[in-house]
């Protein structure tokens, strides 16, 4: 499995370092948006890991918010993408989130992770390790499938059950990709999440209306706004580790 998500992502890595920022709606007027509105303004001073930093977007909104920040991903070519955009205003390195985080106890005060966590499989262990490199007080912000997005492309629908799913993806750079990953239901999201952090927020974001008359938007909002105002695509978590170490 892990394998697979590697080399996809190291075909999609020039999709995402050319085209994603001002081509994919659903990024650009959908998923960011709604989660930057959920990270602070001001992060002067403190350490940001991007968890799953892809070609590097999120990676360099938090530094010009003032963020130290550190950025991972599994997939070589994607690292690449990110070293790239950032330079060396960043320290970007190539890992597993599903392993032993590379990472000293207490070294972040915020992990932001964007439509990452759908790869991985057993989140006891990455939230455990989330956990254990925040600091007390510190945020984790992830943003994942919603567990109702995917479920037409199951065979056999159970909403109940985690399910590896494989989509293909059409893109313009690698032409079409199979992607894989896990789906699973509303109330393992939660309570995986609530095992470790205390659940500030959870958000079905409906598309940004700010970016409605952008040259190129008008199409993506003719396609998918009325659609993602009433069925959600993306989910938004914000969650506290707590400092009295509960949650």
């Amino acid at each position: 499995m892990k394998e697979k998500i590697r080399e996809a992502y190291d075909k999609l890595a020039k999709d995402y370092e050319l085209h994603v920022d001002k081509e994919s709606g659903f990024n650009a007027y959908y998923e960011r948006p709604a989660m930057l509105g959920e990270l602070a303004d001001d992060l002067a001073g403190l350490a940001v890991l991007d968890a799953g930093c892809a070609a590097g977007w999120y990676t360099e909104q938090c530094f010009m918010r003032g963020a130290r920040v550190t950025a991972v991903d599994i997939s070589p070519a994607m690292v690449a993408a990110c070293r790239r955009r950032v330079e060396n205003r960043a320290d970007v390195r190539i890992c597993d989130l599903s392993e032993p985080l590379p990472f000293d106890a207490e070294a972040f005060d915020w992990i932001v992770s964007s439509l990452t966590l759908h790869y991985v499989e057993d989140w006891s262990a990455t939230f455990r390790e989330f956990k254990r490199i925040l600091k007390p007080g510190g945020k984790l912000l992830f943003s994942l499938h919603h567990p109702m997005m995917d479920m037409e492309l199951m065979d056999k629908p159970d909403y109940f059950a985690r399910t590896l799913l494989t989509d293909t993806w059409q893109k313009k750079e690698a032409g079409p990709v199979e992607v894989t990953f896990y789906r699973r239901p509303m109330q393992e999201i939660v309570n995986a999440t609530a095992e470790h952090f205390v659940i500030e927020r959870m958000m079905e974001p409906k598309p940004s209306p700010l970016y409605k008359e952008m040259p190129g938007a008008r199409d993506w909002y003719a396609q998918y706004e009325e659609r993602l105002s009433t069925r959600p695509h993306f989910l938004i978590v914000r969650a506290l580790k707590n400092r009295q170490g509960i949650g």
